[in-house]
Formats: structure tokens, C-alpha cells, sequence
């Protein structure tokens, strides 16, 4: 597979100023006052891309994923390290990124185009698919100082998915505007996909890293913690997650509490769709602890299927060996096999104190002719 992005151990440190002189007199009377230190946002990360590969840069804020990301874009040039890229890059950065705030939408898209290496008969021949997909064409001749986040968004992706380019870099800015427009881009990117580009996408969504990359970078404080098949390094990052949350929040329970097992009375989670399923998780505790138990059911494509409220599912765990018992009173999914996670997480739901990923998989099997992931079980008449 020709590498489309080689990151060959890139290093990237700034300086933090401390005490700054707030005006030209102080800076005079105090040339030495004020301090600064290094601060090292990313070190020796490297990895390679393929052409056609959806790779997924996950991590907590401040990991460093927006700083790589914009070395690899040319904003930020490294301190150390080496970045080569093969073909032309789009990115949509952080909220507005590029844009001139007192140009209008129309304007800018002129203007992307040209730092993009458009000519202007180029733009052209694109503008109404852009205006067309960022479905704001009453506001395309207004200044993007009045744009609200939502437009930005709809307005730079539409841009950045319009100029064909060979590797497309997206960072969280998804997470902005509605979920219908949200539904429409990840479409859009599943078929840049099919297309054969090349994707970086940078989300604190889990499920859309499942549902859209073939693997995933894990960073952490700057170094990188993981490089590999998507389910494997968000296991690894949820560990780090739930690490840095516990020593934050409970430094005391850390390895106190653990998922042993999750297992049937039957010795198989293989059920027909429509039929109920029970099974048991033991879980061991070395203190007592009282939180919330929750689960959540996966696609082997990465689709979330459904997650329980970990608020509504209190458990009182005490030391030794606890068993909680969970029933599914009926199952409508098709065919197809579905991973299971589950866990205990504090009553707020906001800190992992235990953690199992695909502690099981539940094989489903439907008779039916119907399609997808679910039987609605619809009862069609003709009157």
C-alpha cells in the first residue's frame, strides 16, 4: 500500500510565558521580569497512512491531536520530525480555521480555492455544489463575521469535500450543528471512502470512529499510546480514559474493582431474534462501592446498537466476588454477530471505575427476509 501521510517521529514543544509584561512601559522599567518553560505537546510520534485508509486520531483534550493535525496540514511546522504527504489535502481544522472574517461566504470560497491552487474558472465549475451542500445560499454574500457555528461548519465542509482532494483532514468540528447535517457529512465521508481517499478524522465520537475508520492513532499528553485496528485502540484509549479518571476522581479504587466474567446458563450467547436473553457478569472487589452498572451493544461494523443509562442501574458492590444479573427480555435484531461491553462507572456516570471491552459477543440469528439491523415488525394492509 503506497503511504499517502508519513509521520516520522515528530516532536512539537511551545513556550509558555509566565508574568508577561502587559505594556510597552513595563517592559521597558522590567526587560528581565517574567518567566516561560517548554511545553511539549507532541513527542516522537510516528506512523504512516495509506492511500485509500480511514485512520482516526482519538485522545482526551490537550493529547496533542489538534497540534498533530495542524503539522501535518503545514500550520505548525514541527520542532523536530519529518511530515510527507503524497497528493493535495484539504482540512477543515478548528471552527472557521482559514476563513477571513470580513470577506463573505462567497468570497472565501473563492479564496480557499485559490490556496488550494484553483483557478477561478475551477472554483467556478464547483460553487453552486458547494452553496448546494452548505445549504446556506441566503447568506452566502454575508460577511462569515455573522455566520453562526453552525454555518461555518456547513460552509468549510462543503468547500473541503467539493475540491476533490486526495487526503481529507477533519477535526472535531462535527461536533458542531445539527445532527441531520451531521448524518449528511459522515455520508458525504462514507463515500470519499468507496472513493478511495484517504481520511484523518479527529473526534471525541467513539462511535463514529467505529462506524468510519479501518484504525485508530491513540494519543496521550503527547506521546503515542496506540497505532492499530480500531476496536483495539479504543479499548486502549477508554484504559487510559478510565486511568486518568480514577487517579483523579478515585486514586483509591484503582485495581480494586474488576470485570472477571460475563457468561449464560447455557454456555452461549447465540439467540434468535426475537427471543429473550439472560446472562451474568461477576465482577470482584477488594472495597465496597457504590455506582452504576452499564452496558452497551455493538455492530461488528462499529454502530452503536443501544447503551444502557448507567444512572438508572445502581449496584452496591461488596468486597469478594459480586454477581450481577442482566435480562434482555427480547432481542429484535437480524442476523449478525454484536460485541458487548459493560462496566461499573461512579454515579454521575462521568468516571470508569471498571471496564470490559467485548467481554462476550451475541451471535443473532433471523429467519425473515427483512433487512438491516432491527425488525420493526410492521404490519402492512391495503385498504
Amino acid at each position: 500500500m503506497v503511504a499517502v501521510i508519513d509521520v516520522k517521529d515528530v516532536s512539537k514543544s511551545f513556550k509558555i510565558h509566565h508574568e508577561r509584561h502587559q505594556s510597552l512601559k513595563e517592559r521597558l522599567l522590567h526587560p528581565r521580569s517574567g518567566s516561560t518553560e517548554d511545553f511539549q505537546a507532541l513527542r516522537d510520534v510516528s506512523f504512516t497512512v495509506g492511500q485509500g485508509e480511514t485512520v482516526g486520531i482519538v485522545g482526551h483534550n490537550g493529547s496533542g491531536k489538534s497540534t498533530l493535525l495542524k503539522c501535518i496540514c503545514g500550520v505548525l511546522k514541527p520542532t523536530s520530525g519529518e511530515i510527507r504527504l503524497r497528493g493535495s489535502l484539504a482540512a477543515l481544522l478548528e471552527l472557521g480555521a482559514g476563513f477571513q472574517t470580513e470577506l463573505s461566504g462567497r468570497e472565501n470560497v473563492y479564496l480557499y480555492g485559490s490556496m488550494l491552487g484553483f483557478s477561478r474558472k475551477m472554483v467556478d465549475g464547483i460553487f453552486d455544489a458547494v452553496v448546494d451542500f452548505s445549504e446556506i445560499e441566503q447568506f452566502i454574500d454575508t460577511q462569515v463575521k455573522f455566520y453562526s457555528s453552525g454555518m461555518y461548519v456547513r460552509l468549510a465542509f462543503a468547500v473541503a469535500v467539493n475540491v476533490d482532494p486526495d487526503i481529507l483532514v477533519v477535526d472535531e468540528v462535527l461536533a458542531v450543528g445539527d445532527e441531520r447535517f451531521q448524518a449528511k457529512c459522515v455520508d458525504r465521508i462514507q463515500r470519499f471512502k468507496e472513493e478511495g481517499r484517504t481520511i484523518l478524522f479527529v473526534t471525541h465520537n467513539a462511535d463514529q470512529v467505529r462506524a468510519l475508520c479501518d484504525r485508530a492513532v491513540v494519543l496521550d499528553s503527547g506521546d503515542m499510546v496506540a497505532d492499530g485496528p480500531t476496536q483495539d485502540s479504543l479499548r486502549i484509549f477508554r484504559e487510559h480514559m478510565m486511568l486518568d479518571a480514577v487517579v483523579r476522581d478515585a486514586a483509591h479504587l484503582l485495581g480494586t474493582i474488576q470485570i472477571e466474567s460475563v457468561t449464560t446458563l447455557e454456555g452461549s450467547f447465540d439467540v434468535k431474534s426475537g427471543a429473550g436473553l439472560h446472562f451474568d457478569v461477576a465482577i470482584t472487589a477488594q472495597v465496597a462501592y457504590s455506582g452504576n452498572f452499564v452496558m452497551e451493544l455493538f455492530s461488528r461494523t462499529g454502530l452503536l446498537v443501544s447503551r444502557s443509562d448507567a444512572q438508572g442501574s445502581p449496584v452496591n458492590l461488596v468486597p469478594g466476588r459480586n454477581h450481577i444479573s442482566v435480562d434482555l427480555a427480547q432481542i429484535p435484531l437480524l442476523d449478525g454477530t454484536y460485541d458487548l461491553n459493560v462496566g461499573v462507572l461512579d454515579h454521575h456516570g462521568n468516571t470508569v471505575i471498571a471496564w470490559s471491552e467485548k467481554a462476550a459477543s451475541i451471535q443473532v440469528t433471523y429467519d425473515g427476509r427483512e433487512g438491516g439491523l432491527v425488525e420493526l415488525g410492521a404490519s402492512i394492509t391495503q385498504r
